[in-house]
């Protein structure tokens, strides 16, 4: 283009000397002329709807892939029939990925906080939808479309609720699909494609931020937010290797061990069998899930802080680590506790089942055993189901509010406290020795409020519906706290529930996996000006 065209002299005056002058920095953003009379200007397009569908269609070309190991199980231990769903469904999630990204293939994506938002939210209700087709599209079991849907979105979230049962005689593929839902939900499959994309030209902050749990989204372990995304997943899987090999080396097979190790380091719940951990009865094997539980319920960040500095220190000195086992440990001494002077177990017992059940209920486990929670004194279910809501640490793998709102939450209570006795005075809430934002604070209570109305809404639509109180109250608390165990009717599954029931709570494990935000931001009119 020359430079007449973009040239200050007015019509008809011969151009002026000038000096050489250094060219301007070009710009690489995508652009659109517009004539305003006398030159040229270049102003930036952008269009939201194409980017969702550009980052969309890559996400689900990505994922699709996901079914090569569970059509892999079903060749080896179920043969070539139950190959087939797996196959349609992998052909069913790369055709549509590549509905969406061929038409708009060539247009220069410029991600933002919206999209982020925007994209997390349509990928993980299309995932939900799509990855239901192996449940719906198989012979044992043939799942209508809205348990099927219900069975998927427990898994990706790590509810762990199911309305299936017969488990142990199902063919092996289903069961390491549902185990497989688990891992990948656990780290969050947005956070994965994160590590991905950039091999495909694409960003991922945005996403990452609004996949990530917790009130400090912004904080990064390295400078690039795919390393960041890639260090995560690398001590995930690395836990669940180590998980692997205990299981196998406590007693289980090889396929169980998997299947379970899944199941706890995503803090998912499901099990290849009906009886969940109980199927077992041993021991060692409770013991080594609670302390698996127990690592997966760890800020991962910190794990991988101790790894740079070769010191445990990182971990040790965390405020949100120390109030997390202090929580933990007085929950699992009363329930433990309470086991034991109630006469349900021995001594002995009584420690190991309320050291694992307490640390899987609270943390969003859901595995289970002794009979659990039906034949267990109701104070202990009661216990667990509002401890429950507590969760584990933020950039864990864990459901519910987690601990760092409930640090920061007890600090601004005894802040508030202070305040009334010395009211000119200046008390800072602080997490170990930094002060926090106001910011951070007012995004914890707004956080506090909707979580606690999404509850309420739940349990009124459940009891709407013809729930019993207790049921309503259980199973709204296990789906929206990503724990999967339910009270009442619930207690040992969720396929007693109508339909309408079964749909809200799908949406709640979608509302407690994103943790509110995500999805409330969608419906206010801000978002589409």
């Amino acid at each position: 283009m020359k430079e007449a065209d973009f040239g200050p002299q007015a019509e008809g005056e011969p151009p002026e000397a000038s000096p050489p002058t250094r060219a301007p920095a070009k710009s690489s953003a995508p652009v659109a002329r517009g004539f305003d009379g006398k030159r040229w200007r270049i102003e930036q397009r952008r269009s939201p709807l194409k980017t969702a569908l550009y980052m969309l269609g890559v996400l689900m070309i990505v994922f699709s892939a996901t079914m090569l190991p569970p059509m892999a199980v079903a060749w080896w231990y179920d043969g070539w029939s139950m190959v087939l769903p797996f196959a349609e469904a992998m052909g069913a999630m790369l055709a549509l990925g590549l509905l969406f990204w061929l038409p708009v293939h060539r247009y220069k994506v410029d991600l933002r906080n919206r999209d982020g938002f925007a994209v997390v939210v349509l990928f993980w209700v299309s995932l939900s939808v799509i990855g239901a087709l192996p449940f719906m599209l198989s012979e044992n079991p043939h799942m209508r479309l809205v348990d099927a849907v219900f069975e998927t979105v427990s898994g990706l979230t790590t509810t762990g609720a199911t309305v299936l049962s017969g488990l142990d005689a199902m063919p092996r593929a289903i069961v390491y699909y549902r185990a497989q839902l688990n891992f990948l939900g656990g780290m969050g499959v947005i956070v994965l494609a994160v590590a991905l994309l950039p091999m495909l030209g694409v960003g991922g902050m945005q996403l990452y931020k609004a996949e990530t749990p917790g009130p400090m989204k912004d904080e990064k372990l390295t400078p690039r937010i795919t390393e960041t995304a890639k260090n995560l997943w690398y001590i995930y899987v690395g836990l669940n290797v180590a998980c692997t090999l205990s299981y196998w080396a406590g007693g289980m097979k090889l396929f169980d061990a998997v299947c379970y190790s899944f199941s706890t380091m995503a803090l998912g719940g499901f099990a290849p069998h009906d009886a969940s951990l109980g199927f077992f009865n041993s021991p060692i094997l409770e013991l080594l899930a609670g302390f698996f539980t127990y690592l997966a319920a760890v800020n991962f960040a910190l794990y991988f802080l101790a790894w740079r500095s070769r010191s445990l220190w990182a971990v040790l000195r965390d405020a949100e680590f120390k109030f997390f086992t202090v929580v933990m440990a007085s929950i699992v001494a009363a329930t433990s506790s309470y086991l034991y002077f109630n006469g349900k177990f021995p001594l002995w017992e009584s420690f190991y089942h309320g050291f694992f059940q307490s640390l899987s209920i609270v943390t969003s486990n859901g595995l289970t055993s002794a009979g659990y929670p039906a034949d267990w004194p109701i104070f202990v279910p009661l216990l667990l189901l509002l401890a429950s809501f507590f969760g584990g640490c933020v950039g864990s793998t864990c459901g519910g509010i987690k601990a760092i709102r409930f640090l920061l939450l007890y600090k601004q209570s005894v802040r508030e406290a202070r305040l009334l006795i010395r009211p000119a005075a200046q008390i800072a809430v602080k997490l170990g020795n930094q002060p926090v934002s106001d910011r951070v604070m007012q995004a914890v209570w707004g956080f506090y409020y909707l979580y606690i109305f999404s509850y309420c809404f739940m349990a009124l639509g459940l009891a709407m519906n013809g729930v019993d109180l207790v049921t309503a109250f259980g199973s709204a608390a296990a789906g929206l706290n990503n724990m999967g165990v339910g009270l009442g009717d619930t207690a040992t599954g969720f396929g007693v529930l109508n339909d309408t029931s079964t749909w809200l709570l799908s949406l709640s494990m979608l509302i407690g996996r994103l943790e509110v935000f995500p999805l409330l931001v969608l419906f206010l009119p801000d978002f589409w000006k």
